[in-house]
């Protein structure tokens, strides 16, 4: 990679070369058949990776555009939304279904653990819910919701699943053809960014919808949105010469290479790839006496928070950190210069991830903390074995 800083945070994260240099391609018009052809084949590459039938959407956009395609084209002014938190990107749906005059409740648990299917069963058994949003991957405290056991709760109870992968999709498991736990149980709403685990630079909301989701959306006769509204953009994701709004041109060429590395590496292999990786990560900072939020049993793979030892300053070790080439992120709201979290997914590599572990155990000395950087290196060699 030619980046010159190892960027650790949970997204954006590194991107390859292969992806600069489709992004550095020559601006075609945004009806110009030859972008059209590969706009096409971007959203079919979507469309393979998540495995559904339904439609998918590639826009411009954040990852926070994407939770609100979802919501506003299946959830009406008035109905219900049971909002599943894990943390603080779990709470934004709060805000953003109030802004919509959306009826919000919330299941929400202390950082660091996940909600349980008790918790949920126990909540929808009191009322009925359009949908239920739940988040797979929290960037705030790298806790991992258990699809398995929520899943199967959510359709019993005749509600959507909007899920919300955004630090997930392309490394842990999406698969929207896929039962989780009964053979009925399907994810019918997929969202996320083109900047974490697939690897691309920001700037792109993609969403896909399942038939369940999709027959939602024509059961209202209107959305209180015109650019998220999906009636906009399906003539454009199945004919991309057409037009709505103008596309991010370069982005698309850019995570048109991003979804082929993903396909080439094989969704099986990239999964294990990444839970490999965060248990190397993690097990290489406890020997530092660091320890992470999750317990292993609900953490996420593509990211962990970082619980710091007593007497660590926050600022000063980010920023010693950042000189010698590694940035990783502070944490959010109550756990603010307590812990800091690292990313370890999409185009992240085992010397990469080893390198990160190495340098910050020399910043811990140099801050006059007593660590064994070989012990670290040992621990993280006999996991990846």
């Amino acid at each position: 990679m030619r980046n010159k800083e190892m960027l650790l945070i949970p997204g954006p994260t590194p991107v390859i070369d292969s992806i600069y240099d489709a992004m550095a391609q020559e601006t075609w018009s945004h009806t110009d058949p030859r972008f059209a052809a590969i706009y096409k084949h971007a959203i079919e590459q979507t469309r393979e990776m998540l495995k559904t039938d339904g439609e998918v959407f590639v826009i411009a956009g954040s990852g926070t555009l994407a939770m609100e395609m979802a919501v506003v084209n299946t959830v009406a002014p008035g109905e219900k939304l049971l909002v599943v938190s894990n943390g603080f990107f779990g709470d934004r749906f709060i805000k953003l279904g109030k802004s919509f005059g959306i009826d919000i409740e919330v299941i929400q648990v202390e950082w660091g653990q996940s909600v349980t299917a008790v918790e949920l069963e126990a909540k929808l058994a009191k009322d009925k819910f359009k949908a239920v949003t739940i988040t797979h991957a929290d960037t705030s405290t790298g806790v991992a919701a258990d699809l398995d056991a929520l899943v199967p709760v959510v359709k019993r109870h005749g509600a959507l699943v909007i899920l919300d992968g955004v630090c997930a999709t392309a490394a842990m498991e999406e698969n929207m053809s896929k039962g989780y736990g009964d053979d009925n149980a399907t994810i019918d709403v997929v969202l996320t960014g083109s900047q974490k685990a697939i690897g691309v630079p920001p700037g792109l909301a993609v969403v896909a919808f399942n038939q369940s989701a999709l027959d939602a959306r024509k059961k209202l006769e209107h959305v209180p949105a015109y650019y998220t509204d999906i009636n906009n953009w399906i003539p454009i994701m199945h004919d991309p010469k057409k037009y709505f709004a103008t596309p991010a041109v370069n982005l698309i060429y850019a995570y048109d290479q991003g979804m082929k590395l993903v396909l080439e590496e094989g969704m099986e292999k990239r999964i294990e790839r990444h839970k490999e990786f965060s248990k190397l990560v993690r097990s290489g900072l406890e020997a530092y006496g660091m320890k992470p939020l999750a317990d292993e049993d609900v953490a996420a793979t593509t990211l962990t928070c970082v619980l710091y030892p007593e007497g660590v300053d926050d600022a000063e070790f980010r920023a010693k950190l950042a000189e010698k080439g590694v940035v990783v992120a502070g944490s959010l709201a109550h756990l603010a210069g307590k812990a800091f979290r690292i990313g370890h997914m999409g185009n992240t590599t085992k010397d990469m991830l080893k390198e990160a572990v190495r340098l910050i155990g020399v910043t811990l000395e140099e801050m006059g903390h007593n660590v064994d950087i070989d012990r670290a290196a040992t621990v993280f060699d006999e996991q990846f074995s």
